[in-house]
């Protein structure tokens, strides 16, 4: 007869953790570790001088024109600039008066975005109409603060940037800030 033994050696995998709390608490540890390692590349690319300014498809602006003939293109390049009238980085267009012209505004994407943001959304209040390609960070204080005035369309794909071999990595928006007595109109 087999005798059968009180404590048999174990099948399969040996587990490694003592139970599913301990699991659970093993997996955040490294699902936070990855996290902080990837958020500390992405600091190390931007330190790294990776460009903040993305020039607009020629293709996508022409659509913006046909329904807004923009006429000042307010944060530009002499090489990328859009429209005939236009300000550079040495004009400053965020100290510049927009006047009540049709505005198209690509600002860079970096710590500036909110102050361009609130220049667009007071330019409006003064008359101008400007057309804004940002980034669709809803969850951002500028967005909460000044893009939810405007009039938003979310881009239906990612746009890919003139001079980009790939498509953007983030999703965009049209903000249209409309002069405030269009406003009072609707």
């Amino acid at each position: 007869m087999r005798q059968l033994a009180l404590f048999s050696a174990p099948r399969g995998r040996p587990r490694l953790h003592r139970n599913n709390a301990e699991k659970q608490r093993v997996y955040r540890q490294r699902r936070a570790a990855k996290l902080a390692s990837l958020e500390a590349q992405l600091a190390q690319r931007l330190a790294a001088g990776s460009h903040t300014e993305w020039s607009t498809p020629p293709w996508f602006f022409e659509e913006i024109q046909a329904e807004f003939p923009c006429t000042l293109d307010v944060c530009a390049t002499r090489s990328n600039a859009k429209c005939a009238r236009y300000f550079t980085p040495d004009d400053d267009g965020l100290t510049q008066d927009w006047g009540q012209a049709v505005c198209w505004m690509n600002p860079p994407f970096d710590r500036t975005l909110p102050a361009w943001m609130a220049k667009a959304s007071q330019s409006a209040q003064h008359g101008a109409t400007v057309v804004c390609l940002v980034p669709a960070s809803t969850d951002s204080q500028w967005w909460q603060q000044y893009a939810l005035r405007g009039e938003i369309r979310y881009l239906p794909r990612r746009l890919k940037f003139s001079g980009s071999r790939h498509n953007a990595p983030f999703p965009c928006a049209l903000v249209i800030f409309r002069p405030a007595a269009a406003h009072a109109a609707d």
